[in-house]
């Protein structure tokens, strides 16, 4: 009889920024979906201020990193900067631990709105021009005509980010942006249906995609940090979409998963316009609740949340 012998997984939730708690939520979820699964979770916080916690005790860097070494595998599920942007993948890497996610250049270019657009633009993925205005830059007007989206570079969940109709509300925008990211990116507003897709590479090193999901908000308006967390955004799986537009979706995301050298699960989110598929963002690290976007969308294709985090866990180990 062949024993399987237990895993010792660390989770890693918190971070110092701005999705912190979102972070935490899910870190919660994997580690109970883990425990379901018979692993020895050893579940590690970033506090606000970039003090590492377990079970509330504070711990030293040292501390921390001697128990992330004597884990078998760890699933950071940091999202915002100092986490997602390939912070935390640097930290395992250079510790020897293998985890579910993707590594630091991935992180890094997906995190940075302006460099994901020069990627996508060099792979034929159409994206909204943009305009990206620096630290210090004065601005009071943009080529580019109301409405338009004004958001960080870096960051997610939707912090920082303003729908604005009239251009004398663009410098107010601005700063608000500023307020969650230094750089800023201003766009069209991209009319068409948001439309969201998966993918992660499992142990055998076949790509799986989930099944599409549309987000059903109300024309002229923008899937926005309220609308994402109080549930008043419904979420139609799987999308309306064609089968001609299924298809440019599925190539796209594929190549940029490729392309940025993409591992564990990553999220893509599109515009579906009369025009085609246009790339919004990628989030190599996103949400991941039982409720949220990536776990229904794998739902809906067969594999269960508790599912996902077994493949997800022993694609990383795999690697």
């Amino acid at each position: 009889m062949t024993t399987v012998r237990q895993r010792r997984v660390a989770v890693i939730g918190g971070g110092a920024n701005d999705e912190h708690d979102v972070s935490l939520a899910s870190a919660a979820a994997v580690a109970r979906a883990s425990r379901v699964l018979g692993d020895d979770v050893c579940e590690l916080t970033i506090d606000r201020g970039g003090q590492w916690r377990r079970a509330g005790r504070s711990l030293t860097p040292a501390d921390a990193v001697g128990l992330l070494g004597g884990c078998d595998v760890a699933f950071p599920a940091l999202h915002g900067v100092n986490g997602e942007d390939g912070a935390v993948a640097g930290l395992l890497t250079m510790l020897g631990v293998p985890f579910a996610g993707s590594p630091v250049r991935a992180g890094a270019l997906a995190m940075d709105k302006w460099a994901m657009k020069l990627v996508a633009g060099a792979l034929g993925v159409a994206t909204a021009p943009g305009i990206l205005i620096e630290p210090g830059d004065a601005v009071s007007s943009v080529p580019l005509a109301a409405p338009f989206v004004v958001k960080p570079t870096s960051g997610g969940s939707s912090n920082g980010v303003s729908l604005v109709s009239d251009a004398e509300d663009l410098a107010v925008a601005i700063e608000r942006a500023r307020c969650a990211g230094s750089s800023v990116l201003v766009e069209p507003f991209i009319t068409g249906r948001e439309v969201d897709i998966a993918v992660f590479r499992g142990r055998s090193g076949a790509l799986r995609v989930g099944e599409p999901l549309e987000i059903a908000v109300a024309e002229r308006a923008v899937f926005d940090q309220v609308a994402k967390y109080d549930g008043s955004a419904p979420f139609v799986i799987p999308a309306r979409v064609t089968s001609d537009e299924w298809e440019a979706l599925e190539h796209d995301a594929v190549r940029l998963y490729d392309a940025l050298g993409c591992a564990g699960v990553a999220r893509f989110d599109f515009f579906v316009t009369g025009r085609g598929v246009v790339l919004n963002e990628v989030n190599t690290t996103p949400g991941m609740t039982e409720h949220s976007q990536v776990p229904r969308m794998f739902d809906a294709v067969g594999l269960g949340y508790t599912s996902l985090i077994d493949q997800l866990l022993d694609a990383a180990l795999a690697r």
